[in-house]
């Protein structure tokens, strides 16, 4: 996985693939097991896990699926360590901020 800077954002790759790795570790599941159930070969699951493949939504889905979640609650749960990981700035009007993209 790419390292964490404190002056960029982490890549959404390297979130979901520590997720899909932690939630899969939790269920005592190997690639193998898991990657058979998504529909995938163990390699690009592994790959996804370290961060290296960007996967197409629909893989994702299927990775959910055979990990028993959904797409939904995956996303959640992503998108919550990107809160801990970088918290949002705070929000300025969207005219200030076309103002300031101008």
């Amino acid at each position: 996985m790419a390292e964490d800077r404190d002056d960029t954002e982490p890549l959404w790759r390297d979130l979901l693939g520590r997720q899909l790795r932690r939630m899969r570790r939790e269920r005592g599941e190997t690639l193998t097991e898991t990657a058979q159930r998504a529909g995938i070969s163990p390699q690009y699951l592994s790959e996804i896990e370290r961060g290296i493949k960007e996967p197409s939504s629909e893989m994702i889905a299927a990775v959910a699926g055979a990990l028993g979640t959904s797409l939904l609650d995956l996303t959640s749960r992503v998108a919550e360590e990107l809160y801990v990981v970088r918290p949002a700035p705070a929000l300025r009007p969207v005219s200030t901020a076309l103002a300031l993209a101008a």
